[in-house]
């Protein structure tokens, strides 16, 4: 029998082949989606949702853990299951790097923030120089060592991206970019005013999901994956001037590209 949420929630059908516990998740699934239980809103307790489908506690639990592992949902002790509150999203857009930006003073971070209306920071910012990994070196063409600049960003204090880029020493070494904060602009406007004025990027992304470390740095809910995107940018003469390795919570993004179509 229908208990309270009988207008929210809907009732179980005894013909399907899918599971009951199936069922219910899909169906806690679909009130979220369209707004019916909102960010941080709490779903009907299990002795509720025991009463209106008529299962065991068991298989309510079930349902539950399926959005959780959705990464929809997070469970508090003692409190109960709430929808998960979701960063803003940000659009990773095709101008992102346009030199008009760095002309402003804006990085790629401050750009897409303000177009999402968000308040951006940076912090574990660690500069190092070390040996680089054979697929960084083989992409910046063979230096023994770079100059490692790894940050994480946050919209609003959420982490949404961790990142680290590589530069050939020879570059960066005694300049701007060796600092914690490289001014207006980036590491890419310091770039070009060292006379590496850039021509070019080349971006390779996929999806996955986090290592434990990540899902840590990103404060991840479980089962939220990532967006892994190495970016390398050339200068005019042809030359690698940086490896950018980026792990992004996917959730906190939206890809939105412009393409030619001749």
């Amino acid at each position: 029998m229908p208990g309270t949420y009988s207008g929210v929630l809907g009732a179980l059908d005894p013909t399907s082949d899918r599971a009951v516990f199936r069922q219910i998740a899909d169906q806690l699934r679909e009130a979220i989606r369209p707004g019916r239980f909102g960010e941080g809103d709490k779903l009907p307790s299990e002795s509720e949702l025991v009463e209106h489908y008529g299962v065991s506690r068991m298989t309510v639990r079930n349902a539950l853990s399926v959005l959780q592992g959705e990464g929809l949902v997070v469970s508090e002790h003692g409190r109960g299951v709430f929808v998960r509150a979701r960063p803003p999203v940000r659009r990773l857009a095709s101008d992102r790097f346009a030199r008009r930006h760095r002309e402003q003073g804006k990085s790629a971070f401050i750009v897409e923030a303000d177009a999402a209306g968000g308040h951006p920071t940076v912090d574990s910012l660690e500069v190092t120089e070390e040996k680089p990994s054979q697929d960084v070196a083989n992409r910046l063409g063979g230096p023994r060592k770079v100059l490692a600049r790894r940050r994480r960003y946050l919209l609003d204090g959420r982490p949404v991206e961790y990142a680290t880029s590589y530069l050939p020493l020879d570059l960066a070494r005694g300049t701007a970019i060796a600092e914690p904060n490289p001014g207006p602009g980036g590491i890419y406007a310091r770039l070009e005013e060292l006379g590496h004025q850039l021509d070019h990027f080349e971006e390779e992304i996929r999806a996955r999901m986090p290592s434990p470390d990540e899902a840590k740095l990103l404060q991840l809910a479980a089962g939220v994956p990532v967006i892994h995107l190495v970016r390398t940018a050339y200068d005019i003469e042809g030359r690698a001037v940086e490896v950018c390795d980026t792990v992004m919570a996917a959730d906190a993004y939206v890809l939105a590209y412009q393409l030619p179509a001749t």
